[in-house]
Formats: structure tokens, sequence, C-alpha cells
């Protein structure tokens, strides 16, 4: 999948100024965007998170998730070293969509965890694409990442887009009574590296 930027503009917030640029796909419509703060443009290693997006977590404080408490220390983070990008990708619910994370909710009220209750509704456990990453960091012209990320199978993704992970950073936040089987599932099922740099 393939983005073209159509505009930018300023991203005040409580971590300090951003700028938010936005990609969307000629084909589909689908819109994504990028976050950033200071001149990531070009030259050297640029701290990064490539977020996917979560609605219940980023802007309804879900605690059955830690997307969300991701999310804002990965801005606190890059806010204080005053460079980085953050890529916000729009791929609800590991890419199932809202409608049917909601019904992967109700089964896991039910018993089932989030792998189980993605493959009862038919899907894989993670649907997620990141091919639009490549368009989105050569319009930055970024090749070096620092990557703040737990999934090992966003690592892989990037790198065979071509990109230079200098470093993993964990990012480690937001466990509570509510994730602790989400997050225990991450670990076991799809070998998210937590306590691990």
């Amino acid at each position: 999948m393939t983005v073209v930027y159509v505009a930018s503009s300023k991203l005040p917030t409580p971590m300090g100024e951003f700028r938010l640029h936005g990609f969307e796909d000629p084909d589909t419509g689908q819109e994504h965007v990028a976050i950033t703060m200071g001149d990531v443009t070009g030259g050297g290693t640029v701290l990064c998170r490539v977020h996917s997006e979560c609605l219940t977590g980023d802007a309804l404080f879900s605690m059955r998730c830690d997307c969300g408490s991701q999310l804002r220390a990965a801005l606190e983070r890059i806010a204080a070293e005053g460079r980085g990008i953050i890529l916000y990708l729009r791929q609800e619910g590991r890419g199932i969509g809202l409608i049917n994370k909601i019904r992967a909710y109700e089964l896991q009220d039910q018993g089932a965890d989030t792998v189980e209750a993605n493959e009862r509704l038919g899907f894989d456990a993670d649907l997620r694409d990141y091919t639009m990453c490549k368009s989105m960091f050569a319009h930055f012209q970024i090749e070096h990442i620092r990557l703040m990320t737990n999934n090992p199978v966003k690592v892989n993704a990037l790198t065979k887009l071509g990109i230079t992970i200098e470093e993993r950073i964990s990012i480690e936040t937001g466990h509570n009574d509510h994730n602790a089987r989400y997050l225990a599932t991450k670990a076991g099922k799809l070998g998210h590296l937590f306590g691990k740099e």
C-alpha cells in the first residue's frame, strides 16, 4: 500500500507542540497521519513509534489494553528529546475494524482471550499491514529509527520494508487488573517482548 502526503498543520498538545501530517491511499481513500516534533527529515536516526489506531484506548481511556498509555508515553518521550515521529495507522483492532473489535470484546467478556476472540470471528490474530510506512518514511527521508515497541512482528515488518532499526526501545506502561490477561496473551501468543530491551 502506497500513501501520498496531503497536508500538515501545527498540533499543540499538553506535551508540547507537534506537527500533524496527513497521508492518504489514493486507491482506497484510507487515511493515516504522522506526528512529528523537531526536524526529522533526512538526517540521522529518529526516535519513532508506529502506532495502530485504538479508539477505545487512545480516545476513550479504556483500561482493557495498553494502547492509549503507550501512545501518550511515546509522545512524552519524543517531547522530552525534542525530536521524533509517530506513524499513526488507521487499522483499528489489529486490522479487524471497530465494530468487530466490539464483537471481540463481547467474546472476551464471556471468557475468550484476545486471540481466541478474533479467531472465533473468523480473523487471524493480527491483520495489520505496515506497507504504508515505507512511503510515509520516504516522505521524511527517514531510513534509520529507534523504534518504541514490544512487538517483534512490527520490527520484522519494518526491516523488510528497508527501514534500519538501530534500537528497539521497550514501551511498557498502563498495566492494570483489567488488561493483565490481555498483556499475558500478547506475550504468550503474539510474542511481545515485555521486560526485554
